[in-house]
């Protein structure tokens, strides 16, 4: 279907004046070329100058049969026709023409001029290119200036080439070796340029690179662009792909599956026609179009290889009265289209186009990252030719212009923003079906061409009689060979022609009109489908002009600059605007497309307040809301943002819930935009809620918030006690937001909440398991909790009650062991103050984390000797008994904790013990064993009652046993009596009769011993062996 709108594309219109009746007609590089009547004349006018003056004419040297301009290397290129011979020649610094007398260089192909003028850059060259077979058809490539020739059976592809005056030197010393420079980038020659240095001046040049052999195709019309190649017979389009390669790979032959032999020689009675076929991407290569290869050029050393595009065939069918011999393809195009973070000079098309046209239907193709159609486009009456630009396809009928809109926006915006089809940015599909708007009248078109905002048509009066017409049909249906079209000669009963040069009018402009044309579908029906496609075009129309300003501004310089930006501004605005008429179409629109309201009115950059206000409901009309609105609404107050509404929008926002949505009243009231909301209001709206739809956690928690926002301290009381403290905590998890604000999204701040504040003084204890739950279902980060508590003032009290909870509730082994570093930190930091740094009691005493969390391990026995008389504080003694808690457990690591233990004095008999523990844990049994008898012997039985068992056992006699006999010894010579020494000699001489054997102990007693001490255990130990 084919939308049309009376919108009018066309500025203005002016004649060229051309003498004589043109035959042929092309544009490029600001100029537009045409052959006159008889094909031995060019002319050239400027478009960029009001009223088209001449440029320059200049002969041809033959009758011009096709004519082409490139816009890289600005250079002509024709097939002309001499004494019954067809030539191919290029026309180099044409421009140097305007005074008719200007010298003229004929040169071959690859053999330059050794003039001077050449290369002072004041003659024009007409290079001579020969070819095997006579050249049909010919393209150049926008990107790269390259040539394509199209023959009866083959293609040729011209690489351009730039020759300077230093290479040519440089060949001459080496005996004529080429060291020609491959020009793959865009290189633009400004018309008229000169220069004193002429090392810098260059000439054009090109070299044959790759020839491509069709054996089932006769190529009727060929284009070229960025490496693709197309070609186009009476009813078939195949394009394909050329890429260069360093080195030489294997070409895979194209199996020919069409074999002549499946059919009858005899054929003379049947008329076969093959059947329509599409094939897209790598299905092409099952066409029945063999393409063969052959590398050609000398001094380009890649290697070319070769795939299939696309492939379209079409079945000749009589088509809204066109009889079958008229149903011909023609207007093939490639259309390149750079994005604005690509630079036009390096990068390759980030979007490719194909576009060609049977009399009724035009078909555009996008070909870079998987072919697809994007339009078809349904012309009312038979089209003799059609063009396109980077907004709109013109089209000519015989009698008639008209314009059709273009789909390269859209896919060109998707290329360039992945963000695109997300609630971030939107952009109507690329399968938005096509418009038509206003047609410009005309009489007799033959020709259309265009170069930038400039349209240029022929039109010439029909001078054939009806009867030689029948008689051109008949000619046409006995023959379907294909012959060059020749510039039509003029008639004696001619009736006159025209060239006319319509300019399009600005996109911007046109944007306008569409937008005031839209206003009678806002006023008859703003829902309807007609009012969303119009200001989805314009959308389109002014995405491409962005897409087009990106492109200038890289190549502008100066003044053109500023006035690049100043339009790009203006552009900018534009867009901004329709974002913001796309968001109000869809935002009252169905709810199949009601979420495209949000990215719309994301990119429009209206406040909410604003778009509030688009959407209060009409006086006179429905008290309802549209779903795109909501959509959008729902989505901004579930965003964190720093922005918080006034009161006046806030109620209203509730309002507009309470209408629309009741349910979603608790997410709307935890929102943070909805901070400066009437909580009396508010607390209504929820009590009404909850009359209707019942008691729920999350409800029972915001009512409570907003009785504490009313200072009423006994109704939040009471709320808050009507839920035990489990089901407040999957309250919480429900709706994270009555607790805490930010943390979505890119945001990563999060702030308490009043309610968080009011937990953290009278419910410490729901506060820290709710910031566990939170954390355990990735509601908050480690570091964001930590952020919380700070806030509230409470980093060295509740926050530590935190860590040990989520010590006790993770799972996740590089937050455990983060948590068992905090915590050693904190609990050493305490032992190492002054003072107390708080009179705070914590949540979970040690008993409690024992029992609880594995992580925390039972104190040893022998630490209880070694705890400190009870003159330290409550809050000391809790820090130290915390922290020989996590020594003695399994997890935490003793390295990690050592540097911090090495602020701890051994003089304190708890430091000492810390640093007993860690060399305890580390496996220094020897020396813990000397430290503890130097320190507190009373502890050395209990120390090795615990530690030195198992594979430590023998330590009693090897370690222990010793040092007790030395130091008693040694306390005997002193005259002092030690009992605890004594004491702890006789328990491990205990030990050491019960584990050793009778000669075993007997070489334990010390040579010096008292015979009378050691007997009773020598006669234990023998007892106990004799018993074995």
């Amino acid at each position: 279907m084919v939308h049309v709108y009376n919108c009018h594309p066309f500025a203005s219109q002016q004649i060229v004046q051309v003498e004589q009746e043109p035959g042929l007609v092309c544009c490029g590089g600001g100029a537009l070329f045409v052959v006159t009547t008889g094909g031995c004349k060019v002319e050239a006018y400027s478009l960029e100058k009001e009223g088209c003056p001449l440029i320059c004419r200049f002969a041809s040297m033959g009758t011009v049969r096709r004519i082409q301009h490139s816009t890289i290397g600005d250079y002509l290129v024709t097939i002309e026709e001499k004494n019954s011979a067809t030539y191919l020649r290029v026309y180099t610094n044409w421009r140097y023409q305007a005074e008719e007398k200007a010298r003229v260089g004929v040169r071959l192909l690859g053999h330059l001029l050794r003039g001077a003028s050449v290369w002072g850059g004041v003659q024009m060259e007409i290079i001579e290119i020969p070819l095997s077979e006579h050249p049909v058809t010919l393209a150049c490539c926008s990107v790269t200036g390259d040539l394509l020739v199209g023959c009866e059976n083959t293609l040729v592809l011209f690489a351009l080439r730039r020759r300077t005056q230093q290479n040519l030197q440089k060949e001459n010393q080496q005996n004529l070796e080429s060291s020609w420079s491959i020009t793959e980038q865009s290189w633009n020659q400004s018309p008229g340029r000169t220069s004193s240095q002429n090392q810098d001046l260059s000439v054009l040049d090109f070299e044959r690179s790759v020839i491509l052999h069709l054996s089932k195709i006769t190529p009727k019309q060929v284009a070229l662009c960025g490496g693709y190649v197309a070609v186009q017979a009476e009813l078939e389009v195949l394009v394909l792909k050329l890429e260069a390669t360093a080195e030489p790979t294997a070409v895979e032959e194209h199996s020919d599956s069409f074999k002549s032999e499946d059919f009858p020689e005899d054929q003379s009675d049947f008329l076969l026609i093959p059947k329509h076929q599409e094939l897209l991407g790598d299905r092409a290569r099952d066409c029945d179009v063999p393409v063969s290869i052959e590398q050609t050029g000398l001094e380009d050393r890649r290697h070319y290889t070769l795939s299939y595009v696309l492939f379209r065939r079409f079945t000749p069918e009589f088509f809204q009265g066109s009889s079958v011999e008229e149903t011909q393809l023609h207007s093939l195009q490639l259309y390149p289209m750079f994005t604005s973070n690509q630079s036009v000079s390096v990068d390759e098309p980030a979007c490719m186009f194909c576009f060609f046209s049977l009399p009724n239907t035009g078909y555009l193709y996008s070909l870079r990252g998987g072919v697809e159609l994007l339009a078809a486009y349904q012309y009312p009456e038979n089209v003799l030719q059609a063009v396109l630009t980077d907004h709109l396809l013109h089209v000519i009928t015989k009698n008639a212009l008209q314009s059709f809109t273009v789909r390269c926006a859209a896919l060109a915006a998707r290329v360039e923003d992945p963000y695109i089809d997300t609630t971030m940015k939107a952009c109507p599909p690329c399968s938005l079906e096509v418009c038509a708007l206003r047609m410009q009248l005309f009489i007799g078109l033959r020709l259309v061409c265009a170069y930038g905002r400039h349209v240029i048509l022929l039109s010439t009066a029909d001078t054939e009689t009806p009867e030689e017409t029948e008689r051109h049909t008949q000619r046409r249906s006995l023959s379907r060979r294909w012959a060059i079209s020749s510039p039509k000669e003029s008639s004696a009963v001619g009736h006159g022609w025209n060239l006319y040069v319509v300019d399009t009018v600005p996109p911007l402009t046109l944007y306008q009109e569409m937008v005031e044309y839209s206003r009678r579908y806002t006023e008859t029906n703003p829902q309807g489908q007609s009012l969303r496609h119009l200001l989805s075009e314009a959308h389109l129309l002014l995405r491409s002009s962005l897409l087009e300003s990106s492109e200038q501004r890289q190549i502008g310089d100066g003044a053109g600059k500023m006035a690049t930006q100043m339009h790009r501004e203006e552009l900018e605005e534009a867009f901004r605007q329709n974002c913001a008429q796309l968001g109000d179409s869809f935002s009252r629109g169905s709810q199949k497309d009601c979420h495209l309201a949000l990215p719309y009115y994301r990119m429009s950059g209206l406040s909410v307040t604003e778009v509030m206000s688009r959407n209060r409901p009409l006086p006179g009309g429905p008290p309802s809301y549209g779903p795109g609105f909501l959509f959008y609404l729902k989505h901004y107050l579930l965003e964190e943002t720093d922005q918080s509404l006034s009161q006046e929008d806030a109620d209203e926002v509730t309002s507009i819930f309470i209408q629309s949505e009741p349910s979603m009243l608790v997410s709307v009231c935890a929102s943070p935009c909805m901070m400066n909301a009437d909580p009396a209001a508010t607390l209504q709206a929820l009590q009404r809620l909850e009359d209707t739809a019942g008691v729920s956690v999350p409800l029972t928690i915001t009512m409570a918030t907003m009785k504490l926002r009313l200072g009423d301290m006994a109704q939040y009381t009471e709320l808050m006690e009507r839920h035990a403290e489990m089901l407040l905590v999957y309250g919480f998890i429900e709706e994270p937001r009555l607790l805490l604000h930010g943390g979505g999204g890119k945001h990563t701040r999060v702030c308490p909440t009043a309610l968080a504040g009011q937990l953290a003084d009278s419910q410490p204890g729901l506060l820290v398991a709710a910031m566990v739950a939170l954390h355990e279902n990735s509601k908050v980060q480690l570091e964001q909790a930590d952020h919380v508590f700070k806030e509230l003032g409470c980093e060295n009290t509740l926050q530590v009650d935190f860590w040990e909870a989520m010590l006790m509730a993770s799972s996740q082994d590089a937050v455990i062991q983060e948590l068992l570093f905090r915590l050693a930190s904190v609990y050493i930091d305490r032992l190492t103050a002054s003072e107390s740094p708080t009179k705070h009691k914590s949540l979970k005493s040690v008993d409690d984390l024992i029992s609880s969390c594995s992580h925390y391990g039972a104190l040893y026995p022998w630490l209880t000797v070694l705890d400190p008389a009870q003159t330290s504080s409550y809050q000391h003694q809790e820090a130290l008994h915390k922290l020989q808690a996590l020594l003695c457990g399994p997890s935490l690591s003793v390295g990690s904790v050592a540097p911090l233990l090495e602020s701890l004095s051994e003089e304190t008999l708890w430091g000492f013990s810390l640093h007993l523990l860690c060399a305890t844990r580390r496996g220094q049994y020897g020396s813990s064993i000397e430290q503890l008898l130097d320190r507190c012997p009373q502890a050395i039985i209990a120390y090795a009652n615990h530690q030195l068992q198992d594979k430590h056992m023998a330590l009693w006699w090897q370690k222990l046993l010793p040092e007790l006999c030395n130091r008693t010894r040694a306390a005997a010579a002193a005259t002092t009596t030690d009992g605890v020494l004594l004491g702890a000699l006789k328990e491990t001489l205990v030990v050491v009769a019960m584990e050793t054997s009778p000669a075993e102990f007997l070489e334990l007693i010390p040579d010096d011993g008292t015979a009378s001490y050691f007997l009773p255990h020598l006669l234990t130990c023998s007892q106990r062996h004799l018993l074995a």
